[in-house]
Order: structure tokens, then sequence, then C-alpha cells
């Protein structure tokens, strides 16, 4: 069977933005006074904005999040996104992946225009037939679970063909959830990794390439 593409998570399997989004969030919560129930750590990251900033603050007051919400977003989307730093090996990685024709994707909880301000800064959108995310669509995605279903109808993929690389254990779920191959990219800061299938780990972006050419070449992924 012929691998004809690869769906990437962002945060925490290409890109690095634990910096960038927790300066934002801290920068939100002293806007509204509001001190932080959990610590500004990387774990917070993954899930919907209006989700972590619930978790930071113990509360689901809608007005709340939503002033909060809004602050992150003046800050982030303006220059916090610029601080988004790439996982070594990731730029040679797409590259080559490219190189050889597997069609990539992105599928993310982060919003879609920082999303596409990060991979139009780090000049990825030659690397991406589409980039796709919770609030992308119409009404938004309920979970990614549900944006991956969507993506693969979309983007006319077959199960079969198609791999995820994630960092999370949504990541998983998404993946199994489509019948997806799933790829658990360790390098990040999430907790795909399943101690009990350990070849689905992947310790750095090259084992990704090594393994796309084993199943070229008639081997297991």
């Amino acid at each position: 069977m012929t691998l004809r593409a690869i769906l990437f998570d962002f945060d925490g399997t290409l890109v690095d933005s634990a910096r960038s989004i927790l300066t934002g969030l801290g920068r939100a919560l002293e806007s509204e006074g509001v001190t932080p129930v959990v610590p500004l750590a990387p774990a917070l990251i993954g899930p919907p904005l209006p989700r972590t900033l619930a978790t930071l603050t113990g509360s689901g007051e809608p007005a709340l999040i939503e002033r909060l919400a809004a602050a992150f977003r003046m800050h982030y989307d303006s220059a916090g996104y610029r601080e988004t730093e790439v996982y070594s090996g990731v730029n040679e990685m797409l590259a080559s992946l490219a190189r050889d024709h597997v069609a990539l994707y992105i599928v993310t909880n982060k919003r879609i225009k920082p999303t596409r301000l990060i991979v139009d800064h780090l000049g990825w959108n030659a690397h991406f037939r589409g980039i796709h995310a919770l609030d992308a669509l119409d009404p938004p995605a309920v979970n990614k679970t549900a944006l991956v279903r969507e993506v693969l109808q979309r983007e006319s993929l077959t199960s079969t063909q198609t791999w995820m690389v994630g960092d999370s254990a949504e990541d998983r779920q998404a993946a199994e959830g489509n019948g997806l191959h799933f790829l658990a990219a360790t390098w990040g800061y999430g907790a795909a990794a399943d101690q009990q299938n350990l070849a689905s780990l992947l310790t750095t972006p090259l084992e990704l390439l090594q393994r796309v050419q084993a199943y070229s070449a008639g081997r297991t992924p």
C-alpha cells in the first residue's frame, strides 16, 4: 500500500510554542488581575484556548474566559507568535517528505489565524497541502477526532494511505478513532507515548523519514 499523506499535529510536534504561549497567557492573566491556580507550565499547552484558561483560573465563567482569551489573542497574534521555535530536524524532515511527494497536512487545536501566521513566518507554506484547525470549521469541530474525520473527507484521503504524527493522547485518540496509523513524536511536550506499543514511538524527526522509506520498501511502518 502506498503512503499518500501524513497529518501532523502542530504545537509539540512540529514547533515548540511553549515560551510564546506561556508569556501570552501570563500577560492575559495580569490584565485581569487573576492569579493562576496551577503553574504556567508547558503541560498546559495543547487543548483549545478556553479550556486552558479555565484550567488556569479554576473558573468557567464565560465573560472572564472571553476577556482573557481576547487579551491573549491580542498579544499572541500581533507579536508573540514570532517567538515560536522549530524542533531540531523538523525543517529537514518536512522538506524531504515534500520532495518525495507525500501530501502533508496540519491538524491542530490551535486557532487557525496564528497557525497560518506561524507557517508563513517559518516559510512552510510550500510544504503543506492544507492547514486545518478546530475553529476553521463552521461550526467549529468539537474535538480533534472530529476534525481529522472532516479533513479526511475534505481532502479525499483514505485511512489506509494516511498516517498521523502527534505528541498528545488526544492525537493518538484522533488517529485511532479514524483508523489511521499513529506515530508518537516523543520530542514534544505531550503524552502520546504508549509504552505498550514501543514500535509507534519516534524519538527524532529523522526516524519518521526512516519509517516512510522502510514502508515504501515494503516493510512495516
